[in-house]
């Protein structure tokens, strides 16, 4: 959920496929049963992969390559857990590279016999790059080994399946709550046990907003980011994208739409808890300087927020306005790339990762990323914490993004660009709605062809 990759479908995906073909023929690729050369992506994609990383007959650890966008920090957490992994048996040995442009860089090592063993796999992207053929089906491998997939997050699982087919193994979850500081709360009397939906949550920030005339000293509730609409719609009863025709179409533009925006608009300009531009002063997190008193963020900022000294707490997700909870579930997964050279190591290591609970439990323990398995979720380390327990109920209703392709243009193209018009007051809420889905059902019709 951190980040919405923005892909012009028809275009971009287009010309990068184009590119990759002409790739492959230059490398003198056979074509055979690769789907990046046009075949269909339900062959496993791993004809004429060579076994150059085995080394079993010189008595060594095979190598096992993974791939990531990971980087900072969260490079050395993932070096722990795969410490971990070797550590545990002695046959194969993994090992991280961070790779910028991530999913683009997969592609080419595909074609040209290069693809690491195992990705760390924004889930959110498996349906744009499935029908590419980069990824190796798991149906069969989780069939055999009697994966449980129920013992993941439905919805983690979905986005990791494309066409009815598994490309992946849930690995982590997140999802936005609202995280309150509990020093303000206490000087404004406020109970934080209070705010269960969008009104109680108003007549807070209103209690909590501090301003010197017409100046801001202290927001009562962040509304930095448009980008949460998908999720403020949902808890008006409303939905992104209507799927139940074809070619699928935006369904923003509705009365759902305009609550969210009415909502918006109570905050801003009528009870003025928030300014646009006021956390831009603060490095774009209000809330770390103490200048926020409630905001959306998720747990990706636990330790980044008790580093700076806030003494936080957090809410669930306010229910809207017709009792409508929803969160978004964003994560990542595990997915073994198309010719690889090693699926037998990448399978182990995945399953090692995904399905004992326990390894999960300490990836969190290392990282504060949340397991996707339901079992390592339900460990005592997270039911006994007040904060990591609020994360972990928000996931038993959380969903995914559309699967629709062409949707991560639709937000980040067409909609949030007018969401951003109308919080600055530069266009009404029924012109930014009408405009965003109009441009939004254009791009769902050419990534549809």
């Amino acid at each position: 959920m951190k980040n919405v990759v923005k892909i012009n479908y028809k275009k971009a995906g287009a010309v990068l496929l184009a590119a990759f073909l002409v790739m492959a023929a230059a490398a003198g690729c056979s074509g055979g049963r690769n789907a990046v050369n046009g075949t269909p992506a339900t062959d496993s994609g791993n004809n004429g992969a060579d076994d150059s990383g085995k080394n079993e007959s010189n008595g060594k650890a095979e190598e096992i390559t993974m791939w990531g966008s990971w980087s900072g920090d969260q490079v050395g957490q993932l070096e722990n857990q795969l410490k971990s992994y070797n550590e545990s048996q002695d046959k194969y040995h993994v090992t991280y590279t961070v790779q910028d442009s991530m999913e683009e860089k997969l592609l080419t090592a595909i074609v040209s016999n290069q693809a690491p063993d195992v990705v760390l796999w924004d889930r959110f992207n498996t349906s744009v790059y499935a029908p590419k053929g980069a990824f190796t089906q798991l149906d069969d491998m989780a069939a055999k080994d009697s994966v449980d997939l129920s013992e993941f997050y439905e919805p983690a699982v979905d986005e990791l399946t494309y066409d009815g087919k598994l490309y992946g193994i849930p690995l982590t979850v997140d999802t936005r709550v609202l995280f309150y500081n509990k020093t303000m709360f206490q000087e404004a009397g406020v109970n934080p046990a209070s705010i269960t939906d969008w009104e109680s949550l108003r007549q807070a920030a209103v209690t909590l907003t501090k301003r010197d005339g017409n100046k801001l000293i202290q927001a009562g509730f962040s509304l930095k980011d448009v980008g949460l609409f998908n999720n403020w719609i949902q808890q008006a009863g409303g939905k992104m994208i209507d799927d139940s025709v074809s070619p699928s179409k935006t369904a923003f533009n509705s009365q759902a739409g305009l609550e969210v925006l009415s909502y918006w608009n109570q905050l801003l300009n009528e009870d003025k808890v928030y300014d646009l531009g006021f956390e831009d002063a603060f490095g774009g997190d209000g809330f770390k300087a103490g200048k926020v008193a409630i905001t959306f963020n998720g747990p990706w900022t636990l330790q980044s927020y008790k580093e700076a000294g806030i003494d936080f707490g957090v809410i669930g997700q306010p229910a809207g306005p017709t009792g409508v909870k929803s969160a978004m579930m964003g994560g990542f997964g595990l997915i073994i790339p198309n010719k690889t050279k090693n699926v037998e190591g990448a399978w182990d290591f995945v399953k090692w990762w995904t399905t004992q609970p326990a390894n999960g439990v300490e990836f969190a323990k290392i990282s504060g990323n949340l397991p996707a398995n339901k079992n390592a979720a339900a460990d005592s380390y997270f039911m006994d914490d007040e904060v990591l327990k609020v994360f972990s109920d928000t996931m038993l209703y959380a969903s995914i993004r559309s699967k629709v392709p062409g949707y991560s243009d639709v937000e980040g193209l067409a909609l949030i660009p007018q969401l951003q018009k109308y919080v600055a007051g530069e266009i009404g809420a029924e012109e930014a709605l009408k405009n965003a889905q109009a441009q939004g059902d254009t791009i769902l019709a050419d990534a549809s062809e």
